[in-house]
């Protein structure tokens, strides 16, 4: 057995039509696992998934939002119907909304609550209710795994992105709670954790942290001064460590949040 191996794992990405997604979508299947993505643009999704096969992998899209529970269901039932199980489940979606996001100009008190609580509801019960319709298919295996996405957001002030920082920080807290919850009912049958991705580029936040030509905002020159190794992330950073989370190289893993951040949460700034 390969400590590290998910070759034929049939793994589920959620948000795989996103940038981060693709990511994990190309370095999944690469790696022999039956990739399916998750998303709402047919368009995208359909194209990974011809460019995956197009390079002797297997993988296919479905479209599903992951706030509607019918569609999940729905979901579920196509890949059980094609492949009979599921091994691994990545919480992909999610991320920050512009309604979310309070501007310096603004009042603090007068901040878009609707927003915040959109925001947070992407992020909290977009990871949450995969796992409760996926969840019971992974344990069936004996040995699966779900990999949420946490963020450096969770653990120290990042100013502007309310919704989304109280939004990460419950996954921090679900990601333990249910680790425990699962592993008294199920035993090591099933095992979840989190990966805490630092600042990576990405369509949502690009505008934020970089200007037309490519330069720094001042919000980006602030992002790297606090980053030891001074630069951003790159999408196939976070691989290795989803690779080991997803394969039985962690199978005495459970309830962590694995930090990928170019330690940004662990400088004082001193």
């Amino acid at each position: 057995m390969e400590l590290f191996s998910i070759k034929d794992k049939v793994i589920i990405v959620t948000g795989g039509t996103g940038v981060l997604g693709g990511s994990f979508v190309h370095a999944l299947a690469g790696q022999g696992a039956k990739v399916v993505l998750i998303g709402q643009n047919e368009s995208i999704g359909k194209e990974r998934v011809a460019t995956l096969k197009d390079n002797g992998h297997e993988a296919f899209f479905v479209a599903a939002n992951v706030l509607e529970e019918a569609d999940l269901i729905k979901a579920k039932n196509t890949i059980i119907e094609k492949y009979g199980r599921i091994d691994g489940l990545v919480n992909g979606a999610g991320g920050n909304l512009p309604e979310g996001i309070l501007s310096p100009k603004e009042d603090v008190f007068t901040m878009n609550i609707e927003g915040m609580k959109k925001t947070m509801e992407l992020n909290v019960w977009g990871t949450v209710l995969p796992v409760q319709i996926f969840g019971p298919e992974i344990a069936k295996t004996g040995a699966g795994s779900i990999v949420n996405i946490s963020s450096v957001n969770a653990k120290r002030t990042v100013t502007r992105g309310l919704g989304y920082s109280m939004g990460k920080a419950a996954i921090d807290m679900y990601t333990k709670w249910f680790a425990v919850e699962m592993a008294n009912r199920y035993g090591d049958a099933v095992r979840i954790n989190s990966i805490m991705p630092g600042f990576f580029l990405t369509k949502q936040n690009k505008n934020l942290l970089t200007n037309e030509d490519g330069s720094l905002t001042e919000r980006g020159g602030l992002i790297i001064k606090n980053t030891p190794f001074k630069r951003f992330g790159q999408p196939e950073e976070l691989i290795g460590a989803l690779i080991w989370l997803l394969s039985d190289a962690s199978k005495f893993v459970t309830g962590m949040d694995i930090g990928v951040d170019g330690g940004f949460t662990i400088n004082s700034g001193v």
